[in-house]
């Protein structure tokens, strides 16, 4: 009988003793399981900095699509407002003609008076240019510059001359033809060098001559522009690349 009392102190013994391991086993299980969610954690993370990173190149190829959009609207802004600014022009100089022409009229010619050279036609003059014009503004580099050096040849003294030696030399520029393009700025230049247009034709000269590797003539272009035009963006411009060469 004795030996009960002994067995029960075995048995709480024994109890007690295995309390710690499973305590341990249900820590070990507990650490498991956060792992696991620490993982997936760490799996959401990689994935949002993935996302992340890809947006970011979509975001800058946007940024890039945009900026060309702006570059070639303001391309296109600006052949408009010379595009406007030369109609008004031909339109002053079409009455002044017209009203030479009914001076003319009304004064009875000399008799020793020789017929005048018919001249060229006004309106065809237009017509040719409007179509040389819409060329360029459609991106035809190649078919715009060919248009307007047969324009040039044809109305060398034309009402419309100098914004044909303009224009077809950007369009020659945007064609790659730099030699056609620094040439035909170069003649704008002198010859309407009080034009607004003189100094950016100047500017556009330069950046011809520099991609055909002529750095002489780029830089007497350079020094041309920085001189005659110093108060303009491109006359202070020349002055910063004169400064670095």
């Amino acid at each position: 009988m004795r030996s009960r009392p002994s067995l029960r102190v075995a048995l709480l013994l024994a109890a007690a003793l295995a309390l710690p391991a499973r305590a341990g086993m249900f820590d070990d299980d507990e650490a498991r399981a956060r792992i696991e969610a620490l993982k997936g954690e760490q799996a959401e993370l990689v994935k949002r900095v993935d996302d992340i990173n890809r947006n970011q190149v979509d975001f800058a190829n946007q940024i890039e699509a945009v900026k060309a959009e702006l570059a070639k609207l303001r391309g296109q802004i600006e052949v408009l407002t010379h595009e406007i600014e030369a109609t008004q022009k031909r339109q002053k100089d079409f009455y002044v003609d017209l009203d030479n022409r009914l001076r003319k009229l009304e004064a009875a010619p000399p008799p020793e008076a020789k017929p005048e050279a018919p001249k060229l036609d006004p309106a065809q003059e237009t017509r040719d240019y409007e179509a040389a014009l819409a060329s360029l503004k459609a991106l035809r580099y190649k078919e715009a510059a060919a248009a307007f050096l047969a324009f040039i040849k044809t109305y060398p003294n034309g009402s419309l001359a100098a914004s044909a030696h303009y224009w077809g030399g950007y369009a020659h520029a945007q064609a790659k033809d730099h030699a056609g393009a620094a040439e035909l700025f170069g003649k704008f230049a002198a010859g309407w060098p009080n034009d607004e247009r003189a100094p950016s034709a100047l500017e556009s000269r330069f950046s011809s001559l520099e991609a055909l590797k002529d750095l002489k003539a780029a830089r007497a272009t350079l020094e041309l522009l920085a001189d005659n035009y110093p108060a303009t963006d491109p006359g202070k411009r020349a002055k910063l690349r004169l400064r670095r060469k």
